[in-house]
């Protein structure tokens, strides 16, 4: 069953799509936890142009540049990105006729960073620091490029309450009326918690019963976490981001990559929806919350972004095997109907 959101298309004066977003519809994914009962839902914004739900973030934060007149015709944006958001802010910039600079670091998608120069923006690679702090290197970097240009602005998305706006205005109630009721559980995964704030703002606007379960990746600083080595982009961050002070998921889960890797497998191969690691990482947090849930309840996630870009690295066995912990858990056979619960013997119906 298929639930498509009826809110219009956001367009232009000649009808084209504006530099935005577009409202994506709502699916049940009733093939990935077979025989669990509790009915799975999720948010195709893999679907926006782009490909990430950073559509809705890049968008809210170029007009709120603007509404500042601090972006000006013609001119430049910089911002540090692991890669959703530089590609929708690529896009975006390209349609608007501003230049970006997307100061990337080591661990960034290539096809993101080829994305990105399609569309005409300056990539910038930062060095991983001697402490392997890829993020503080990349806002380094971002600040000296600002000092460079003094035309130049940054969107600054770890702490620009435009960042939450967008889905606070967007996301969340899109998911609701898709819906017809606010979901019992969403699952977000983290990284500026930018659409995990949105989302509580709408909750807490609206006085919606739903409990924000927080994805995170092991290794991600947010919430108290432990700083560790992590190979996969796009999930967690390597410090408290300002945005993330205002955050107060019900619940944090901490995902390995492992687990991410299994995740998105089992979502391309039993709901043919090829997902990037965060949207791996919401499946596997699913999955072990599972045995807790009670049939009454309604499920819901984002899938933050498509798998294209990490064909060669999620979906590849090869890479799998040489750069992830635990490669065997990860590519591991995918028959039991649970996967992410020990000892789940019953096999897919």
């Amino acid at each position: 069953m298929t639930h498509h959101h009826n809110a219009p298309v956001l367009t232009s004066p000649a009808g084209t799509v504006h530099g935005g977003y577009l409202p994506t519809p709502v699916t049940r994914l009733d093939k990935l936890f077979p025989g669990s009962g509790v009915p799975v839902f999720a948010k195709l914004d893999q679907l926006q142009l782009s490909g990430s739900t950073k559509e809705r973030t890049a968008r809210s934060l170029l007009d709120g540049l603007i509404r500042d007149g601090r972006l000006v015709p013609g001119g430049t944006v910089v911002e540090s990105t692991s890669g959703n958001l530089g590609m929708a802010l690529a896009r975006q910039c390209a349609q608007r006729g501003y230049g970006f600079i997307a100061v990337v670091d080591a661990r960034a998608n290539a096809a993101a960073c080829q994305t990105m120069q399609a569309y005409g923006a300056r990539v910038e690679r930062v060095e991983t620091p001697q402490d392997g702090n890829r993020l503080r290197a990349r806002v380094e970097r971002v600040a000296d490029l600002l000092a460079e240009d003094p035309t130049a602005v940054t969107t600054q998305q770890y702490g620009n309450p435009d960042n939450p706006a967008a889905h606070a205005t967007s996301t969340m109630p899109e998911l609701v009326a898709s819906l017809g009721a606010p979901p019992s559980r969403l699952y977000v995964a983290m990284s500026t918690t930018g659409t995990l704030l949105g989302c509580q703002q709408a909750i807490e606007r609206e006085g919606w019963a739903t409990e924000l379960v927080g994805v995170d990746a092991e290794g991600s600083a947010l919430f108290g976490g432990v700083i560790a080595e992590r190979k996969l982009p796009g999930l967690g961050a390597g410090f408290e981001t300002e945005l993330s002070r205002h955050a107060r998921p019900d619940h944090v889960r901490r995902v390995s990559e492992a687990a991410m890797v299994r995740g998105c497998r089992l979502l391309a191969r039993r709901e043919g929806l090829l997902a990037g690691a965060s949207s791996g990482a919401i499946v596997a947090a699913i999955g072990r919350d599972l045995p807790e849930l009670s049939l009454c309840d309604t499920v819901a996630m984002l899938i933050h972004d498509s798998g294209s870009a990490y064909l060669p690295t999620v979906y590849n066995e090869a890479w799998v095997r040489a750069e992830i912990a635990d490669a065997d858990e990860a590519l591991g056979p995918l028959d039991a109907a649970n996967p992410f619960v020990a000892g789940d013997a019953r096999r897919r119906g």
